[in-house]
């Protein structure tokens, strides 16, 4: 989770909001990305659907079960339904898309256990105090 803390400050500090994701599988870090919506012009580079897009791409479905992504922020709608299709084995997260509105960003109307539901196991908030501070410092 601190890597994907590491992306979502270096994501903030190029000027793109504070998320960053890390896929882990046997406890080694696979692939990692930062939000870069603003600096890439495009609406898809959440760190959590590019991941998706690109583990789809590099690994088969069994790899991708035994993988976790270890996620700054809940996966909004949008990443939560790609992510469906890679189907990795657990989402962690640290910041709750609940807490988003409170902390300058806005509320998904869906939360990602409900469309990643008999897929991925969502768990989350972890270590939401050190989340919940890179969104208040740098967001």
């Amino acid at each position: 989770m601190r890597r994907a803390f590491e992306l979502a400050r270096e994501a903030a500090e190029r000027g793109d909001r504070p998320y960053g994701s890390v896929l882990v599988r046997d406890d080694e870090v696979v692939m990692a990305d930062s939000n870069r919506v603003h600096t890439e012009d495009d609406v898809r580079r959440h760190p959590e659907l590019h991941l998706a897009y690109r583990a789809c791409r590099a690994f088969d479905p069994d790899e991708r079960a035994a993988t976790v992504m270890y996620t700054s922020t809940e996966p909004c709608p949008m990443c939560a339904g790609g992510m469906t299709t890679a189907g990795f084995g657990r989402v962690v997260y640290s910041v709750g898309g609940d807490e988003l509105d409170e902390l300058g960003g806005s509320e998904p109307p869906v939360r990602s256990a409900a469309i990643l539901d008999g897929v991925s196991e969502v768990v989350g908030p972890i270590l939401n105090d050190e989340g919940r501070r890179i969104h208040r410092e740098l967001a």
